[in-house]
């Protein structure tokens, strides 16, 4: 039984047998068997002469009030009801002026217990509006009280309430690391210690439940500023393998996607890109692509833009013009399908394998999947100067004349999506 976002386990004796809710007037019949008055009425009426429960013929049809039963009920729901209402104001969202005592509370509270009772109602407040994020974020040396509470921790020897406690404010974190200003210093508040808070980050990230990791991941993408922080980042034991779990198709659609988002913030240094496509990242994304219950939009345009960092290597390009060529295939399956930014990240993949580097079986994989077709077509839309540039380059590699090939594609074209 569920009184909206409250859990309440109901008695199995104070039921009804017959229509399994609790019972509001419970009647006893000759064979001693409970019901709720309605409910045994009902069934009385309709011509049964019997006990549901045990399909005993019944001597009478008359009914014993259950009075002790009824008070026991009484008694439980009162004590459900005020639960109700102290869990509603507790989880009711904390004014400003509350939150700031909160947060003075947390500078000088020495038990870990409490620490965070108050680092949760912070949360709930930080959820309500991205106003109060702000100002969570504005609050003085908030933000480091937080990075400080994460700070050393071995998670071997730590107690559980102190690793409730910085699982409490990596969730602040994540939450206002946007309205966080300075961006490059709290990358640096985070990666220059040892690496330890670092090591704390990635190891919630690993073992955490599917929230937490959500929040592990969006904040190590806001802290990989440069290529020395994505190489910290990258680089830490088991975060590259734990991320491409969470992007399997049975993962959760959002876990999905900023497991995605964080591994486009670290790719950009080439010894990253290397281990990526070494882990064998490009056939995850493949498969992640091929998917239609898993690839969203947002999922299918940042594989796109994954797909397009790596090509920019020649291990990545040769991994994705591997095989039978289904990651190319794929990607030109893509083409005018999904969305703008999805077109032209695709665009851009073909273009380095086809064009810029020449890849022979690059050529063969987008003429089995009508790619050229579709390249003609994308001629005709509106697509971005870069794009058009790009197009008339695969052109050339293909050896179409495009003018002429255009007028023989007109009548096929009048639904093309705009870019």
């Amino acid at each position: 039984m569920r009184k909206d976002d409250l859990c309440i386990t109901v008695p199995t004796f104070f039921r009804c047998p017959i229509s399994l809710d609790v019972m509001k007037s419970p009647v006893s019949l000759c064979t001693g068997v409970t019901y709720d008055r309605a409910s045994i009425q009902r069934w009385l009426d309709g011509g049964n002469n019997t006990c549901p429960a045990t399909m005993q013929i019944l001597q009478n049809k008359d009914f014993i009030p259950n009075r002790t039963l009824q008070r026991l009920i009484e008694i439980w729901s009162d004590s459900v009801r005020r639960r109700a209402s102290v869990e509603s104001a507790e989880l009711a969202a904390p004014t400003r002026d509350e939150i700031a005592d909160a947060i003075d509370r947390v500078k000088i509270e020495k038990e870990e217990r409490d620490d965070r009772e108050v680092l949760s109602k912070i949360v709930r407040f930080g959820r309500e509006s991205d106003d109060n994020r702000g100002f969570l974020a504005g609050k003085d040396d908030f933000v480091r009280l937080l990075v400080d509470l994460i700070d050393k921790v071995d998670f071997e020897t730590t107690s559980a309430a102190k690793s409730l406690v910085v699982q409490e404010a990596v969730k602040i974190l994540s939450l206002v690391r946007t309205k966080i200003s300075d961006r490059r210093r709290f990358s640096n508040l985070i990666l220059n210690n040892g690496r330890d808070r670092l090591a704390v980050i990635v190891f919630l990230f690993r073992t955490g439940n599917v929230e937490l990791k959500i929040d592990c991941a969006g904040l190590l993408e806001f802290i990989a500023v440069d290529a020395e922080s994505k190489l910290l980042i990258a680089e830490r034991d088991g975060l590259v393998t734990e991320l491409m779990k969470s992007i399997s198709k049975d993962s959760d659609s959002s876990l999905i996607e900023s497991s995605l988002s964080c591994l486009i913030a670290i790719s950009s240094p080439k010894r990253v890109k290397l281990n990526l496509i070494r882990e064998k990242l490009i056939g995850d994304v493949t498969k992640l692509l091929s998917d239609p219950t898993a690839s969203s939009v947002s999922v299918t345009e940042k594989c796109l833009k994954l797909l397009e960092i790596l090509a920019s290597t020649k291990e990545g390009r040769s991994e994705i013009c591997g095989g039978d060529g289904e990651c190319l295939k794929t990607v030109v399956k893509k083409l005018m399908k999904v969305s703008t930014a999805a077109t032209e990240h695709a665009v851009t993949v073909l273009w380095s394998v086809s064009y810029l580097f020449k890849e022979d079986k690059a050529l063969e994989a987008v003429t089995s999947a009508n790619g050229v077709t579709k390249i003609l077509l994308l001629l005709q839309s509106n697509c971005s100067p870069a794009v058009r540039r790009m197009l008339t380059d695969l052109l050339k590699v293909f050896k179409v004349n495009s003018r002429s090939c255009l007028s023989a594609y007109d009548t096929k074209t009048t639904h093309i999506m705009p870019f």
